[in-house]
């Protein structure tokens, strides 16, 4: 991967078109969490965060469910800095909780073709989980999918290169408060 600088971000972000605003994603979040409440509410479900996309949408959906809930983290990747996926999925980092028997909420950024995020599942599927449920901030629109839907979807986008509210363009600007697609994608 080419490294860019640190003044190269902050021109992408610059001239970066915005998609939704911080408070159109809040108040999604906001809903995700009166849906995710509604539905795992009681089954004392363990949350598990996808690193590293999903640290942000993770926080701000965590503090926002009102119920007793267990969390851990998962990390898998087929981007590793680039703007586009490869064909190998690299594991990272397993739970360090045992997942046998329990209901499992997988939280991850984007649901872009599905690969990364039904290779989790059913991988936690495989680990003995009685459920396993998936929620995502943003799912792309296109044709590319693999069919893999998640259960708990916040924003839909077009097919473009988005960064921010976790997402990142070549590891920067996940912390870009909005969630922005990169000009002339």
């Amino acid at each position: 991967m080419a490294k860019i600088s640190q003044e190269e971000a902050a021109e992408v972000l610059a001239t970066a078109d915005l998609l939704y605003s911080p408070d159109e994603v809040e108040r999604t979040l906001d809903r995700m969490a009166m849906e995710i409440t509604g539905r795992l509410g009681g089954h004392d479900p363990i949350i598990l965060c996808v690193l590293n996309g999903a640290l942000i949408p993770s926080g701000h959906l965590l503090t926002r469910l009102g119920f007793p809930l267990r969390q851990d983290y998962i990390h898998a990747t087929r981007y590793r800095g680039e703007t586009s996926g490869g064909a190998e999925l690299k594991w990272i980092g397993h739970p360090s909780t045992a997942l046998e028997g329990e209901t499992i909420l997988v939280i991850d950024d984007i649901l872009d073709e599905g690969i990364t995020l039904k290779a989790i599942v059913e991988a936690c599927q495989n680990a003995g989980a009685k459920e396993v449920l998936s929620a995502v901030l943003v799912e792309k629109r296109h044709d590319r999918s693999n069919g893999f839907k998640a259960d708990f979807v916040g924003l839909e986008i077009e097919d473009r290169y988005v960064f921010g509210y976790g997402m990142d363009y070549k590891d920067y600007l996940r912390n870009a408060h909005g969630i922005y697609a990169v000009k002339d994608d």
